[in-house]
């Protein structure tokens, strides 16, 4: 196995192992945070009936001169509104294969000054 789908494997692991203790219903939604080198995503999604709710990245929120703290903050509290408006109140967190720390963090911490509960 080259070196890629060996980092690409353990990525999986790591989604499933999280993805294993975390499961979202209609009364209490998943928050998932996607990051990537350039752009953030954030979704809120009934597992059990397999949609998406509300769904928000930094493309759409037309954030530029900002830092990527800041940019993080904005997509948590956009889609904290966004699912308040969907009568949406708590929420579990689901960080995917990345630590709970920097700009992932900074989406829960808006979210939760956009009304979110944890």
């Amino acid at each position: 196995m080259n070196q890629a789908k060996a980092k690409q494997a353990q990525k999986t692991r790591r989604i499933r192992r999280v993805r294993a203790k975390i499961k979202g219903t209609a009364e209490r939604p998943r928050l998932t945070v996607k990051r990537t080198l350039h752009h953030l995503y954030a979704q809120v999604i009934d597992d059990v009936a397999g949609k998406t709710l509300v769904a928000v990245s930094d493309t759409e929120l037309k954030l530029t001169g900002k830092k990527p703290l800041e940019v993080a903050e904005a997509v948590g509290k956009t889609i904290a509104e966004k699912a308040a408006a969907k009568s949406v109140k708590c929420v579990v967190f689901d960080r995917r294969d990345r630590q709970y720390h920097g700009r992932v963090k900074a989406v829960a911490d808006g979210a939760r000054q956009g009304g979110l509960e944890f």
